[in-house]
């Protein structure tokens, strides 16, 4: 069963056309990656009909997002960059609102995690930090017993304790196999850490979508002087960076000639990488 299934979900602006598609498992985090302008909050967007879509279809919880997207978002917690309240509110006002517009809202939970991010239940939107504005978005999206989390770019303006903090909790939010989370961030290292699965985006378009752990297992990286690389014959590198100190490649571990351990790739060399051989086809 999937929380969310896109497929060929299409959005045109001027010259740039999106083309995606992916799923996300039930109880799964799935890491939205990509270049400035990818498509990424445009993506978040179009599950959330806060655009018209030009071609495919969006499935939540199984079912078409067009079928009662009101109660679908019952289900959501949702985080988008640059979301806020009017400058006047503060958190104590937000939340008693707040819990006559969700069934399910929860003062109990919403007023605990005020606290766990030290945010004051008195100040105003407009008085909040960056990285506290942020952190009460999230708290309002953990407060209504959400199943899917949609989040743009949550850990923005956090200091590295707070980052540490929203990680967390998201990974505590998905021991629950009916959660799930998908998660755009430039922190590709904070993806890493909580995902279970990743999609790479460059250009509106999927350069792969797939279990992390899996894809992390498929490459590998070299480390070379250029004799030795030579000496390895005729090889296909997803990516190749020549200088004075050698060579450094990643490649399929499958490409490897016998013998050649190869060394550990991250999620973010992975997807420079790949973004680079994309741009050069």
């Amino acid at each position: 069963m999937y929380a969310l299934e896109i497929q060929n979900l299409q959005k045109k602006f001027g010259d740039f056309t999106l083309d995606v598609s992916f799923s996300l498992p039930k109880g799964c985090v799935m890491g939205l990656i990509g270049t400035n302008g990818a498509g990424k909050s445009t993506t978040i967007k179009l599950v959330l009909d806060m655009l018209n879509k030009d071609g495919g279809t969006v499935k939540l919880f199984g079912k078409d997002h067009k079928d009662d997207l009101a109660s679908a978002k019952e289900d959501m917690g949702i985080v988008l960059d640059g979301m806020g309240f009017p400058v006047g509110f503060t958190p104590k006002y937000i939340g008693s609102l707040l819990k006559d517009i969700y069934k399910n809202w929860e003062q109990d939970t919403y007023r605990s995690l005020l606290e766990k991010f030290d945010i004051p239940y008195t100040k105003a939107w407009g008085e909040l930090s960056t990285g506290m504005k942020m952190k009460l978005n999230l708290a309002v999206a953990l407060s209504h017993r959400p199943k899917l989390l949609l989040l743009d770019e949550p850990t923005n303006g956090l200091d590295p304790f707070a980052r540490d903090q929203v990680l967390d909790l998201l990974m505590e939010f998905t021991r629950n196999e009916e959660h799930s989370v998908l998660i755009s961030s430039h922190i590709v290292s904070d993806l890493e850490r909580i995902c279970d699965y990743v999609t790479f985006l460059d250009k509106g378009r999927v350069l792969v979508s797939d279990e992390k752990d899996a894809l992390l297992a498929r490459y590998g990286g070299l480390q070379l002087s250029a004799e030795e690389y030579a000496a390895l014959g005729d090889l296909s590198p997803v990516h190749l960076r020549e200088s004075h100190n050698g060579v450094e490649a990643i490649l399929l571990r499958e490409d490897l000639p016998a013998g050649v351990t190869p060394l550990p790739v991250t999620v973010e060399e992975l997807f420079v990488a790949m973004v680079k051989e994309a741009r050069e086809e």
